[in-house]
């Protein structure tokens, strides 16, 4: 005689009547489906003022916030380059799950593309008597030439490589890094090898009798405002302008070949889609934003040098989508204001909570407290900080599947 089986007491999914099969939600997304029910309106109405307190951080001078041993203006714009940076490495390695160790390149050509057309100490220089570009819209004018010349040198590199998976095409990545990094210290007469390339062009907005040079010049300081918040608000209006970008083609038939071939590009072939054309896609677009980031960052340093461009940054900023999220992109925006502000909120401190402390010791280990930082979050939370929401649908999948075959191996010992 079969022992009567309480069916109020089986888990919900399992196909019992008046229970709910809804999934369980976490806090995350709960949030996901409150701001997808908004309409357009109603999500720039929230979202505007949340982007405003950002853009304002710099100058709300936050006590636990601020750093101490630099500015804090110029820790947020390159925070803001980071997160353009760590946005278009996502489209590569977090949406169309390819391994880039090569990345800085890109952000490299899009530097030197600005500095070999502006720099007076490049043989390729425009501004000056003869050339086609403005010297006050100079930087503004390059941007998207810097954009295309890097998405095409993107599509150069994919085309023959996207072929190759998993390590290898993480090795001929590094080698494109490298590459480029080697030809920009050898080629000494066009790039100016190791001394660099100088005066680069910048935006000359707000230049006056006292301030000759704008706003935008390195070390332009009023006492309030300095340079570096100027280029973060730059950098905050490049950020939305991809994000919008990047948000829309997710939604599309891109994004969702993209989540096909990250989580299995042998079954999506099969399932008819062009793997290697979406591939192709995601390089192409990763690289371009890489390249809007390196013209940033020539832009605001004014001073373009090979050794910027090594593996070490690049691997940091792969660093960057890892602990944030990948597929994620405010959770790689998060990343990257973690890599960057860490090791300057440490800089020229020398106690923290009463605790003394030697600030600068700790912010020259950056690396190795990221390397262990690294570790413990593949063992406890491979998925990052804010995993992305397709990986946690399929998660949900699993557990319902296990549910199912749980039923049903018990309606068979019946």
């Amino acid at each position: 005689m079969s022992t009567p089986v309480n069916k109020a007491a089986k888990p919900a999914g399992t196909g019992n009547p008046g229970f709910d099969e809804r999934p369980k939600h976490g806090v995350g997304d709960r949030f996901r489906s409150w701001w997808n029910a908004q309409s357009r309106p109603a999500q720039w109405a929230y979202g505007l003022p949340f982007i405003l307190l950002i853009a304002l951080l710099p100058i709300l001078n936050i006590p636990v916030l601020t750093t101490e041993g630099t500015n804090f203006g110029g820790v947020m714009a390159q925070f803001g380059m980071y997160a353009l940076i760590a946005i278009g490495l996502n489209v590569v390695v977090g949406q169309a799950g390819l391994l880039d160790l090569g990345y800085v390149g890109f952000y490299a050509v899009g530097a030197y593309t600005i500095a070999l057309l502006t720099s007076p100490d490049s043989p390729w220089n425009q501004t000056g008597e003869g050339g086609w570009l403005s010297s006050q819209w100079a930087w503004l004018a390059c941007l998207p030439l810097a954009v295309a010349i890097t998405a095409i040198s993107g599509l150069l590199l994919g085309s023959p490589t996207l072929r190759l998976r998993g390590d290898y095409l993480a090795i001929v990545t590094l080698g494109f890094g490298e590459i480029v990094r080697l030809l920009a210290d050898n080629l000494s007469d066009i790039t100016g090898g190791g001394r660099g390339l100088s005066q680069v062009a910048y935006p000359r907005l707000g230049t006056s009798e006292t301030n000759p040079l704008g706003v935008f010049s390195a070390g332009y300081n009023d006492g309030t405002l300095n340079s570096g918040v100027y280029w973060y608000w730059v950098s905050v209006v490049l950020i939305v302008l991809v994000l919008l970008f990047v948000g829309n083609l997710e939604r599309s038939r891109v994004g969702r070949a993209w989540v096909a071939i990250r989580e299995d590009e042998d079954a999506a072939e099969i399932m008819g889609v062009p793997t290697f054309k979406f591939k192709l896609w995601a390089f192409v677009i990763g690289a371009a934003i890489g390249g809007l980031s390196g013209a940033l960052y020539a832009g605001q340093v004014q001073f373009v040098v090979p050794t910027n461009f090594n593996v070490i940054n690049s691997v940091l900023f792969l660093c960057a989508v890892v602990l944030g999220g990948q597929g994620n992109k405010l959770g790689v925006i998060l990343g990257a204001f973690i890599i960057v502000y860490l090791p300057n909120f440490f800089l020229g401190r020398t106690e923290l909570f009463g605790i003394p402390i030697d600030g600068d010791s700790i912010a020259e280990y950056k690396y190795l407290f990221f390397g262990i930082a690294l570790m413990v979050l593949m063992i406890f939370r491979p998925q990052g900080l804010l995993p992305v929401r397709q990986k946690l649908l399929t998660y949900g999948r699993e557990l319902f599947v296990a549910a199912r075959r749980r039923e049903q191996a018990e309606g068979g010992s019946k």
